[in-house]
């Protein structure tokens, strides 16, 4: 049984939603590794290397660096997540459908930071470490909402340590290879409408604090056919997961594998390049999530909640104009697939989604720069079915529609030295 991407995806509106942050791309996945990459909807980014964030994509970029580089910033996210059209329905109510009131405070604004450097040992050899998130998503509906077996608090986060390093075989072919030291928290709440029969206003679920710590690893190439072109592939391996809290309930966590291709093509003579990336996002094993010895709750041992996700795809592509010796100009369009299929939820509204980017860097001096990113992140509209089950008896069930869009913006300061 799957246990792992259980964790994180029940908590999405990450994309939506994000690691106490919200909505970059499908299930709670997070792009926040750089301003530059939010200014191009991160189109390119396993091969650009405009500065040290690139070794988040794609250790084996780290080599296309002669001298020590180092990156530090921001990203904003402000999610507007709205549940509309609801219905609710359960024993207290016959079965028969009442309404439920729109609400469009389930999401918020959060920070996610980060902080890349690279050091080139000789011509042939470089080093890294980064600090940044790739997982997280928030979502917290109102005490007073109808249906709160399925609004509730689901929060989950995940921070992640890199430790990379490249080899450059010749001209043409570099590689990088990379440990991932992950640590992951997650608190998830779900309360009984009061009017229920047999659980009526008590805890179904109540895992506070959980968190834990796993490994991944990542490996990367990057070919160079001149000085103008080039291209980068990379693969991330993502792993099982399992946290804690004090009371000792249990969440098995399971985090998808990423690969991504990108490539970067300068056009001779001009000022202007362009950037493309196709990246695949292993979801379809996140079937569902398990929660373990769930004391204080009327569920007692285990509990499974099914989600049955389907892998996920992002396609990029984005321009770069050289404007003068102090100005760079970007923009990007990414569309990004969702994570669910046939079952969605409103405590995750996932859906197809696209990205309008743009940004800019400013050099401060030769080896200095400012970059600023904007993304605005338009997700559509899905219809959601959801019912909870208790000792085999349908308790309740809810039919909505949900749309999350959601504001990226990201600060970042550069130096090679």
């Amino acid at each position: 049984m799957n246990k792992k991407r259980l964790f994180i995806r029940s908590a999405v509106a990450m994309a939506v939603a994000a690691s106490s942050t919200s909505a970059l791309a499908a299930g709670f996945q997070l792009n926040a590794q750089s301003a530059t990459g939010i200014g191009r909807a991160f189109a390119g980014d396993a091969v650009i290397a405009d500065n040290a964030a690139v070794m988040a994509r794609n250790s084996a970029a780290m080599a296309l660096f002669d001298e020590k580089a180092f990156s530090i910033g921001f990203e904003t996210i402000t999610t507007d997540i709205t549940v509309s059209d609801a219905t609710y329905s359960s024993l207290a109510t016959l079965n028969q459908p009442v309404p439920v009131a729109d609400t469009d405070d389930v999401g918020g604004t959060s920070i996610a930071p980060n902080v890349h450097f690279i050091m080139p040992l000789n011509e042939k050899f470089a080093v890294g470490i980064n600090a940044y998130s790739n997982f997280g998503t928030k979502t917290e509906f109102s005490d007073d909402y109808v249906a709160t077996e399925y609004g509730g608090l689901t929060d989950v986060k995940s921070f992640n340590l890199g430790l990379a390093g490249s080899y450059r075989l010749n001209d043409q072919w570099s590689f990088g290879a990379g440990l991932d030291i992950i640590y992951g928290q997650g608190t998830m709440k779900r309360t009984a409408n009061e009017n229920l029969p047999f659980v009526g206003g008590r805890d179904l679920l109540n895992v506070d604090g959980a968190d834990g710590f796993a490994v991944g690893f990542n490996v990367g190439t990057v070919y160079e056919l001149d000085e103008n072109n080039r291209f980068g592939f990379a693969y991330r391996y993502s792993p099982e997961f399992e946290a804690k809290d004090d009371k000792g309930q249990k969440i098995t966590l399971p985090l998808p594998d990423i690969a991504e291709f990108s490539g970067f093509h300068k056009i001779e003579d001009t000022k202007f390049a362009v950037h493309y990336s196709v990246q695949y996002i292993g979801w379809g094993s996140f079937d569902q999530i398990e929660f373990e010895n769930l004391q204080g709750t009327v569920l007692t041992g285990s509990y499974n909640k099914p989600y049955e996700w389907q892998d996920g795809w992002h396609y990029s592509i984005g321009g770069t104009y050289y404007l003068n010796n102090d100005w760079t100009l970007r923009a990007g369009y990414m569309y990004d697939t969702s994570a669910q299929d046939s079952l969605t939820s409103i405590s995750v509204p996932d859906s197809d989604r696209q990205w309008f980017s743009a940004g800019l860097t400013y050099n401060l001096d030769q080896s200095s720069t400012i970059d600023f990113g904007f993304t605005y992140l338009m997700g559509k509209e899905v219809s959601v079915s959801e019912s909870t089950e208790f000792n085999g008896i349908t308790l309740s069930s809810v039919n909505a529609t949900t749309q999350a869009n959601a504001i990226l913006m990201g600060l970042q300061y550069s130096r090679s030295f």
